[in-house]
């Protein structure tokens, strides 16, 4: 099995409460969540929905990321077709995939996300329907050539995740001629991917790199979708059930990452004031400004800054509601005799995020 040369410093996340260990909770949690609403959405609105709202997320992630992260990897100078398949050898690596880059010719390179698959998590796989494949194959993948200013480019896609065949695979073609809409992404499951050569994949200068970049990156990537997803969930299923199934989800996931992520954190405690010093260990870890006050049972955290969405002013407070739903969950388990209640809200156009953790039963 090929190994991403990425992932032996991302598995060094440092001692608990390091700053390494703490942008690997951020990112651990964002992952899940992004994952979790992946299915949350499939389950309670149905697969076409899900397609939809994963189209849309991957179509604006693309705009806002793909050309602007070429001149960072260093691929100006390449073929278009290699370029493609480079950046998402790189780019993805840096996120922490399992992800492999095959060279065929100047017009022709593969891309193969291995098993397992860092999108679905563990056993989620089972419950992700087609439609979130091809949605984000179109959203992306299809729109490649578009992008770089080469309609001859498209993307085949030989090898789908539901469908148990190797993972996710295809490779990018610059064909003879401009490619119409319906060309820009096609599907060949009977095609193989080459054999990986580790030896002769791209590699990043460590120089550029070093460890704290990685985790840095890693940390991002993860934010980025939860960045991206959020807003246009709403924009899919409207504000209130995306609201509604975002919050739920958010709670769940909450709830079953709480304890490992504390741990990365380096908080401890069950008290009110414990759970506000986590939530703003969480904060500082994303980059904004946190303060804990009160006491033992009747705590308050004020957070200033909210990097997670920064970019996306246009964003509806259902928004808000989704993403709060982590930390309601989070402390269904930190200690359930405790309540969250929400008071100062930026996105309301307050100065701060504000929330009172206290004892209620």
């Amino acid at each position: 099995m090929s190994v991403n040369p990425f992932n032996a410093v991302l598995a060094q996340s440092g001692a608990p409460g390091s700053t390494t260990a703490q942008w690997k909770g951020v990112a651990s949690i964002y992952h899940a969540f992004f994952t979790g609403l992946i299915l949350m959405v499939a389950s309670r609105s149905g697969a076409d929905a899900a397609g939809n709202w994963i189209f849309r997320t991957f179509r604006r992630q693309h705009h806002d990321k793909f050309l602007s992260s070429f001149n960072k990897l260093g691929l100006d100078h390449l073929p278009d077709a290699v370029a493609a398949a480079q950046y998402h050898y790189l780019s993805n690596s840096v996120g922490g995939v399992e992800v492999e880059y095959m060279y065929e010719a100047d017009d022709k390179a593969w891309v193969h996300f291995c098993h397992p698959r860092w999108m679905y998590d563990g056993t989620a796989l089972c419950g992700v329907p087609q439609q979130v494949s091809h949605g984000f194959l179109n959203g992306w993948y299809g729109q490649n050539g578009v992008s770089m200013g080469n309609p001859r480019v498209g993307f085949v896609c030989t090898s789908q995740d539901m469908t148990a065949q190797y993972g996710l695979a295809g490779y990018f073609k610059e064909y003879d001629h401009d490619l119409a809409s319906e060309e820009r992404l096609l599907f060949a499951p009977a095609e193989w991917a080459p054999a990986f050569d580790p030896e002769a994949a791209p590699k990043l200068n460590p120089d550029d790199w070093p460890a704290d970049r990685l985790h840095k990156a890693n940390r991002n990537y993860s934010m980025d979708y939860i960045k991206t997803s959020l807003p246009e969930l709403v924009a899919t299923l409207g504000p209130g059930e995306a609201g509604a199934l975002g919050n739920l989800a958010g709670n769940i996931i909450g709830r079953q990452f709480y304890r490992q992520v504390e741990a990365l954190l380096g908080t401890a405690g069950d008290s009110a004031l414990d759970f506000a010093s986590f939530m703003a260990a969480m904060a500082t870890a994303q980059d904004d400004v946190a303060e804990v006050l009160g006491g033992t049972d009747d705590a308050t955290v004020r957070v200033t800054g909210w990097r997670l969405m920064r970019g996306r002013e246009d964003r509806h407070p259902a928004v808000f509601e989704a993403w709060n739903g982590l930390w309601e969950g989070c402390l269904a388990v930190h200690n359930r005799t405790l309540a969250l209640q929400t008071g100062d809200r930026m996105d309301y156009g307050d100065d701060a995020f504000e929330w009172r953790i206290r004892k209620v039963r």
